[in-house]
């Protein structure tokens, strides 16, 4: 079965303050992260990514994914349709933090193609890559990109998805901080 996303229109961009089963994406690829105090699972999905961060009582799982995706509103914190510029945050999580900006950047198709060639031939990646199938509209699929850097209280994650049939750049980026 091809691997192809959605179209970028469908997708939102949501904050849980619980778990997700995991059995509710079509995961590609996933790293867990194990620090004192914290841990995380970090995954691309077909739509783009999710993101589930434990620091002791506090969960939260930060969902990039298609509208029509069937996802629960219990336990939902944030919700955004993934279009232009947004910025948010949450304090107080018994002492632990969330901020997140994102954006929608449609470009132009040499710019377009300039950067997924660069994200596909970084050799000093240190992140998870993704390559999706084509959609058969334009000869390239699309990609997933997420750099992550763990330190000792923070997790900050930069995740950049592309759409090659709307020539559009969803670039995003999260910071979990322990108390």
């Amino acid at each position: 079965m091809p691997q192809v996303r959605p179209k970028v229109a469908e997708l939102r961009f949501q904050l849980y303050g619980r778990t997700l089963h995991p059995e509710l994406f079509e995961i590609y690829s996933r790293r867990t992260i194990q620090r004192e105090g914290y841990s995380a699972t970090i995954a691309i999905t077909s739509a783009g990514h999710y993101v589930t961060w434990r620091c002791g009582e506090t969960i939260l799982t930060e969902v990039a994914a298609a509208a029509h995706h069937p996802l629960p509103e219990t336990g939902k914190l944030l919700s955004h349709k993934l279009q232009g510029r947004a910025e948010d945050q949450i304090r107080n999580l018994d002492g632990c933090s969330y901020q997140v900006s994102f954006q929608l950047e449609p470009v132009n198709l040499e710019v377009f193609w300039s950067f997924q060639k660069a994200l596909m031939e970084d050799e000093n990646r240190k992140g998870m890559l993704h390559t999706f199938d084509s959609s058969g509209r334009v000869a390239m699929g699309a990609i997933s990109y997420i750099h992550i850097e763990s330190r000792n209280r923070r997790l900050a994650i930069q995740a950049f998805h592309t759409f090659p049939d709307d020539s559009v750049l969803v670039k995003s980026q999260s910071i979990f901080c322990m108390p």
